[in-house]
């Protein structure tokens, strides 16, 4: 018989976060999902590295900024008094880079939060999540953030 939640067995969860509002809302429904199946959560920040540069290059700013939407994404699992890991990767695609971490650490599911911004007037899902539904190892969640000014 089938389980009647297929949520219960998501315990490895992959969040790549850009410090938008909405990869933060992915990071606390983790939390909660992971909190719930006592499972784990992966918070990733990827710098994308032009390919004229090496790919292990040192980009302190970018670094830095990246540190710091990592530290928001921890404060919302201590908020939720969950413990996140985070890390900092640099990849030439993000897309690749969210892929490649959920591959390697066997993820039950990878959760990335979008924006409902409408660049020329229709709704356009960018090039991570259209990387992750389409090469993703697992379950692929979008949570889409409804707009402020629709409510």
């Amino acid at each position: 018989m089938a389980s009647r939640d297929p949520t219960a067995k998501l315990k490895t969860i992959v969040v790549p976060v850009d410090g938008s509002q909405a990869s933060m809302e992915a990071v606390a429904l983790a939390c909660g999902l992971g909190k719930r199946n006592k499972g784990k959560v992966f918070v990733v920040h990827v710098i994308e590295v032009k390919r004229s540069l090496s790919l292990d290059a040192d980009l302190s700013e970018e670094a830095a900024h990246g540190e710091d939407i990592l530290s928001r994404a921890e404060k919302i699992a201590d908020d939720q008094d969950f413990e996140v890991e985070a890390e900092l990767l640099q990849a030439r695609e993000a897309g690749h880079a969210v892929v490649d971490e959920a591959a390697e650490r066997h993820a039950d599911v990878i959760i990335v939060g979008l924006e409902a911004e409408r660049p020329f007037g229709g709704f356009q899902l960018g090039r991570l999540p259209q990387y992750a539904l389409k090469n993703a190892p697992c379950h692929v969640w979008l949570w889409r953030r409804f707009p402020e000014a629709a409510k």
